[in-house]
């Protein structure tokens, strides 16, 4: 299903769903992050998905970060909320979502690094490669947000 991001734009959809998710800034021991390059639109993105019945939001960063990396980690700490109603993500279904994440920072336990059907490239990035690479200016925010290292977590 191909996926199209839309900020401040007056053409784009009207959103129809509002979708709970969690996102996760992984290191690795080198203070590289972990992005993923995404198979419905191409652009690189933090691993992260929408949050299940059932299940806390800590939990869904866990669950979505195993799932399209392979990898298990832990939670630890808050990055911030990103529900600007100006982000709005249109799917190929006729979906068209307001942006709602949470997102938290996270090291790595276990696991191994492999590719899901969601994404055709993972990798470790050191922040100065985060310009070289595709990506929605939303994702960059919640990058700039933990280089920061902000003493409280992003409200936006």
């Amino acid at each position: 299903m191909a996926r199209t991001e839309f900020y401040d734009d007056p053409d784009a959809p009207k959103p129809n769903r509002l979708v709970v998710a969690a996102s996760a800034v992984v290191t690795d021991s080198e203070g590289r992050v972990l992005l993923q390059r995404r198979t419905d639109n191409g652009l690189y993105a933090l691993p992260g998905g929408a949050m299940d019945l059932g299940e806390s939001l800590p939990g869904t960063a866990v669950r979505e970060v195993r799932e399209e990396t392979g990898l298990d980690v832990e939670i630890t700490g808050l990055v911030g909320t990103y529900t600007d109603p100006r982000h709005v993500i249109a799917y190929s279904d006729g979906e068209v979502r307001q942006q709602f994440n949470v997102c938290f920072t996270a090291r790595i336990t276990g696991g191994t690094l492999r590719i899901s059907d969601e994404s055709t490239d993972l990798q470790f990035v050191a922040p100065s490669g985060f310009a070289d690479l595709p990506m929605h200016h939303t994702q960059r925010l919640r990058l700039q947000h933990f280089l920061e290292k902000r003493a409280t977590p992003y409200l936006g």
